[in-house]
């Protein structure tokens, strides 16, 4: 190899390690919300649910609605799942709901999931991804939070404990409000 490949290669290398600390630094921070912009509309979501009918948002007025965008091919989606469950279990009869939003996977895929992790929240199709575009979910696990009012108030990228203190504090207000 000649010098101009050891100073390319020696570049290369220098470059890799002084993005190391920032590559480390965002899988260290936690995920935060991010508020759903005053202006922008909530879009409409009616899905089929998984061996039923189908669920609509709009059906879910009055009611706190964790729509969360996910796969089960991936992995911080299936470790947030049972958090998700317990919270609401935790939360039900403060009116805190969670869709599950199943993006574009087959029966088989989704029915192997399910045998694995048999959950309890509503799971719905997402057959076309044309509810997670309109939702802007394009990383996973993402989670629109939608008020009482039916309008998102925020949504969050990456996986959560849905159970720990930090998400208790993004939700609580939105619990405690009630319905317009």
């Amino acid at each position: 190899m000649n010098a101009a490949g050891l100073t390319r290669r020696g570049l290369c290398t220098a470059l890799a390690l002084a993005a190391c600390p920032l590559v480390l630094a965002q899988r260290d921070d936690a995920p935060a919300p991010r508020p759903w912009s005053p202006g922008r509309p909530t879009p409409a979501l009616t899905l089929p649910v998984w061996g039923g009918d189908s669920w609509s948002l709009a059906g879910a007025h009055g009611n706190v609605v964790l729509v969360n965008f996910w796969a089960s091919w991936c992995e911080p989606c299936r470790s947030e799942m049972p958090s998700l469950e317990l919270l609401e279990q935790r939360h039900e009869r403060d009116g805190l709901m969670v869709a599950a939003v199943n993006y574009r996977e087959t029966d088989a895929a989704l029915r192997n999931f399910l045998a694995q992790m048999p959950i309890t929240v509503t799971v719905l199709r997402d057959t076309d991804g044309a509810v997670a575009r309109a939702f802007g979910a394009r990383i996973f696990p993402t989670t629109v939070v939608v008020g009482r009012d039916g309008r998102a108030q925020f949504s969050v990228i990456g996986e959560v404990d849905w159970m720990g203190p930090t998400a208790d504090g993004w939700l609580a207000p939105l619990l405690a409000a009630r319905a317009r």
